[in-house]
């Protein structure tokens, strides 16, 4: 039987856990897309240079698109950060991607200034035209090489947006995508940037996607089995768990892959803190209490009928009714 050693700190134990990375479907899926995307070389690897269509007039490039807690920003920035073809060719030289986290509020002047605050421009003029801002947001790319530009949580260019102002940022993004200093442009968010990107036919069909898959109860429980055990080992515990907890962790995480390692991380750590020698369904209980702030008879972990619990329903329906108006105030525009 493992025993916890007291000289370790469960928060050192827990920052090695949550420095582990578990490769899945769609961690393939984006380094698939993505090579795709990229100027093939001589030996079958990819060469930093976008590959280009229609005559060698434009890139194309990439959605990765999820609800929120699925793990996408993650998924993407590993992907990004290990491809051969976009890392630094010297100690000196940047990274040949960049990411750019949406201001806020987001305009096109916001999110301009905000990438060429990421290129080293950190002095651009609030009152620089943003037709000006986003000529030398080009040249700036074409300039220190960078291959692929990232934003991350791209639905949030467009919410509450005018018709002409969202058809004015497709345009926009469009144009990093054509020329001599076209670059490839990989856009992560929710499934709204699906419905803003089929907006303009052109946008849409210029973009490569990738929508994620839920977890599903009878068919992931291994899986997930095997990363608890991966972890498990790692802190020194056992896992004691039952197939039925396996099924009330992936109903608990509504599916999302992303929440249900945060909620297997933090069940570890409840059994860490508390000396256990072994992880146990209390310890996801315990934890997912915390998590969601519930009561115990609206606990995934503890109740019978599980299976039965709504969660999260009137904030899906609120979201999804938010949706809806954005797409009508498109329409009317």
């Amino acid at each position: 039987m493992n025993q916890i050693n007291p000289v370790i700190d469960p928060q050192t134990v827990m920052q090695s856990l949550r420095a582990k990375y578990f490769t899945n479907n769609r961690h393939h899926q984006i380094t698939r897309e993505l090579d795709r995307l990229l100027q093939p070389d001589k030996q079958g690897g990819r060469l930093p240079a976008p590959e280009l269509h229609a005559g060698g007039l434009e890139a194309r490039g990439l959605m990765v698109v999820a609800k929120p807690g699925d793990g996408k920003t993650t998924a993407v920035h590993r992907v990004l950060s290990r491809h051969p073809a976009l890392q630094a060719a010297t100690e000196q030289d940047v990274p040949r991607y960049i990411r750019i986290q949406v201001p806020s509020p987001a305009t096109l002047k916001s999110l301009g200034r905000a990438i060429l605050g990421e290129l080293g421009m950190n002095d651009v003029s609030e009152r620089a035209p943003a037709w000006d801002i986003w000529r030398v947001v080009k040249h700036r790319l074409s300039l220190l090489g960078i291959v692929v530009l990232w934003i991350d949580e791209a639905q949030d260019v467009f919410l509450s947006r005018s018709a002409r102002e969202i058809d004015d940022m497709l345009k926009t993004l469009k144009s990093l995508m054509q020329g001599d200093q076209a670059v490839v442009l990989v856009l992560s968010g929710t499934d709204r940037l699906l419905e803003v990107a089929r907006y303009d036919q052109q946008v849409d069909r210029r973009f490569r996607k990738i929508m994620s898959r839920p977890l599903v109860v009878g068919h992931h429980e291994q899986n997930l089995q095997g990363l608890i055990d991966t972890y498990c080992q790692m802190a020194g515990i056992r896992a004691d768990i039952e197939p039925d907890t396996l099924r009330r962790l992936i109903h608990g995480s509504r599916g999302l892959f992303g929440r249900a390692i945060e909620t297997i991380l933090a069940a570890i750590e409840q059994a860490l803190y508390e000396e256990s020698c072994c992880l146990k369904r209390s310890h996801f209980a315990e934890a997912w209490s915390i998590q969601e702030g519930c009561s115990w008879d609206q606990n995934v972990f503890e109740i019978n009928d599980w299976a039965a619990l709504e969660i999260d329903s009137d904030a899906e329906e609120f979201d999804a009714e938010r949706t809806r108006r954005q797409h009508q105030q498109v329409g009317r525009g």
